[in-house]
């Protein structure tokens, strides 16, 4: 598969009212939040952290000035265009990623969620429950995943709307948008971007103590 031109991959990106300035600065962010780590946290927190902060900055810079909207409904962060035409939400991606000749997929297996939103991409919206809060069901919503990973030092990303997933693991797209970022000082350890799986989370041990 040919690449497509560095402009027509900036229009695309346009068309969804986001850039690769936006996702530069988006995951610059997140991974100078990550530096802040130590090997005294928890082994999954850089990836964790990274996911997180991904999702946290992307709605930060759209939100109060954008108007987009945002969701983490079902564990999955999302920002909505104001137009309520599609969303946005970042995930830790392995193979291929930015290379369309190459093939991509989600990192982590994904539970029942995310299976519930890829079906639903690309098909037409039916406004249900969710239209008083957010203007449209949120599963009807297409949704596009920043797609992103770390590769011998550097961070690459993409911009992709799945439509398929095979498993537990989402790999199967019907646009890829190739982003083009600038080198990322290298934080000077390895480090795993992986994000957890849908519905999934920590395991927080809780001990109900009778009233005295």
């Amino acid at each position: 598969m040919a690449q497509p031109d560095p402009q027509q991959h900036a229009q695309r990106l346009a068309e969804l009212d986001v850039s690769a300035d936006l996702f530069t600065v988006v995951l610059s962010m997140a991974l100078e939040d990550v530096r802040g780590c130590t090997d005294f946290d928890a082994p999954a927190a850089r990836g964790f952290l990274f996911w997180s902060r991904a999702n946290r900055y992307l709605a930060e810079l759209l939100v109060p000035e954008e108007r987009w909207g945002h969701t983490s409904r079902d564990s999955i962060l999302r920002v909505i265009h104001p137009d309520r035409t599609h969303a946005i939400t970042a995930i830790s991606a392995e193979g291929g990623v930015a290379d369309l000749n190459k093939r991509v997929r989600s990192k982590n297996p994904k539970g029942p969620a995310m299976a519930r939103m890829v079906e639903k991409n690309g098909q037409l919206a039916f406004l249900s429950r969710d239209e008083v809060e957010y203007g449209v069901e949120l599963d009807e919503l297409p949704t596009w995943c920043l797609l992103y990973k770390r590769e011998e030092g550097l961070i690459k990303a993409e911009l992709s709307l799945p439509v398929k997933m095979n498993g537990k693991f989402v790999d199967e797209w019907l646009h890829r948008i190739p982003i083009s970022l600038p080198p990322m000082e290298d934080p000077g350890f390895d480090i795993s971007l992986d994000e957890p799986g849908d519905d999934q989370g920590p395991e927080v041990m809780v001990e109900f103590l009778g009233e005295n």
